[in-house]
């Protein structure tokens, strides 16, 4: 087993990521650890035709996302967590956070977007998987859960084993 001392939990406010904060926090209170949640929110802008960068208002004003980060509790008391709000890309602040925060374990959710939609939005949890220096754990639903069989089978009859 290697030690756990920080777990950095970053969240998106979704029930994926609900999911993964009510792991995060079980292995911070089993291990002893400190859990820092973290929000990245993302540098509003839009390229423009020459390679310029043009800076856009923010759909959510900042005050109200850190008051969502402090609204997150949890049942056991015994835990503190940081809560770090921060702008810019996400994957790379979030990569930021664990080695400034010097986590052993990143636990975060995922969306388990697939084919068209995961190439034009990108995959924050595939990059971090991808480049984190320490150990990242993706959850896509609640622990426990079991999620429904596919509808199709790659094979409709049985195949005979010789």
């Amino acid at each position: 087993m290697f030690p756990i001392n920080t777990i950095l939990h970053p969240t998106d406010f979704t029930e994926h990521s609900h999911h993964a904060l009510q792991m995060a926090h079980a292995l911070a209170r089993d291990y002893g650890a400190k859990l820092v949640l973290l929000h990245v929110f993302p540098t509003p802008g839009i390229s423009v035709y020459d390679g310029g960068f043009v800076s856009v208002p923010m759909e959510i004003p900042r005050e109200n996302l850190l008051s969502e980060l402090n609204e997150i509790r949890f049942p056991d008391q015994g835990i503190s967590p940081e809560r770090v709000l921060v702008e810019g890309d996400p994957a790379f602040e979030i990569l930021r956070a664990a080695e400034k925060y010097d986590a052993d374990l990143i636990v975060m959710g995922t969306h388990g977007r697939g084919g068209l939609s995961r190439l034009l939005m990108g995959s924050v949890a595939e990059a971090v998987t991808r480049k984190a220096k320490c150990p990242v754990l993706t959850l896509r639903t609640k622990v426990g859960v079991n999620r429904p069989a596919p509808t199709e089978t790659a094979h409709q009859e049985p195949v005979e084993i010789c």
